[in-house]
């Protein structure tokens, strides 16, 4: 497995293939020595496991304080699902924001099928309150879900990804505690508060199709544009 690295810039690429995950967020991390067939070969535009795997099942809360089970909420329906804090300097706002425009340019009768889950992997400081706010930044529709760190670990576990981890302070703007200096290709945004230390995590966007299987994953810089031209792919499921 690949070694961590500080969660200071966007992961460039990332991979999920029978097992094999790229994680962190810092550049230079590498590939994981397992291949994917190319999305010209079966229509994805991001990174498709040989052999997709199940819609995972774990429960966590949701925002409002009640009991979500992933796989009974979300069963046959196109999903989402990403894991990130609201702390994270650029990863996890870029990467609901993509989503957010991913969806504005889906048409309306497919774009109320799919479901976005944001899971917190800062359980710590990410609680119900903070996190609705944050994520309604990017669209009041996002199912936000939150539980103790070892409820967070054991959902990433479902998909094979390490668990997130405490890093290093971020750093910010002199007497701006909550601003810092964007990575280059960042959505735009702000942040509620003090950002404080950074969280390393996966920078990996799971796309699950309404046969309850993930075919594809997007790694960051993924373009709105070829998210929105899958979800029609993901609402036919495993349809010729």
């Amino acid at each position: 497995m690949p070694a961590r690295h500080p969660a200071s810039s966007r992961l460039l690429t990332g991979l999920l293939l029978g097992g094999v995950l790229i994680t962190g967020c810092a550049p230079g991390a590498a590939s994981g020595g397992t291949t994917t067939r190319t999305s010209a070969e079966l229509g994805f535009h991001g990174n498709e496991p040989d052999q997709p795997r199940s819609r995972p099942s774990f429960a966590l809360r949701d925002t409002s304080g009640e009991r979500y089970d992933f796989a009974a909420e979300t069963a046959g329906r196109p999903t989402l699902l990403y894991f990130g804090y609201t702390s994270c300097p650029d990863e996890c706002p870029t990467a609901m924001a993509d989503v957010a425009a991913a969806l504005r340019q889906a048409p309306a009768a497919l774009r109320e099928q799919v479901v976005v889950v944001f899971v917190t992997t800062d359980p710590e400081r990410d609680d119900p309150a903070l996190l609705r706010r944050w994520l309604d930044m990017f669209s009041t529709d996002v199912v936000g879900l939150v539980g103790t760190q070892v409820e967070v670990d054991a959902a990433q576990a479902t998909l094979s990804l390490q668990p997130a981890l405490r890093g290093a302070e971020v750093a910010t703007l002199p007497g701006r505690p909550d601003e810092h200096v964007h990575t280059p290709g960042a959505a735009p945004h702000t942040h509620l508060g003090p950002l404080g230390y950074g969280v390393d995590h996966t920078n990996l966007l799971f796309a699950f199709d309404t046969s309850d299987r993930l075919p594809v994953t997007y790694p960051a810089g993924v373009r709105p544009a070829d998210i929105a031209a899958d979800l029609p792919l993901l609402a036919q499921g495993d349809a010729p």
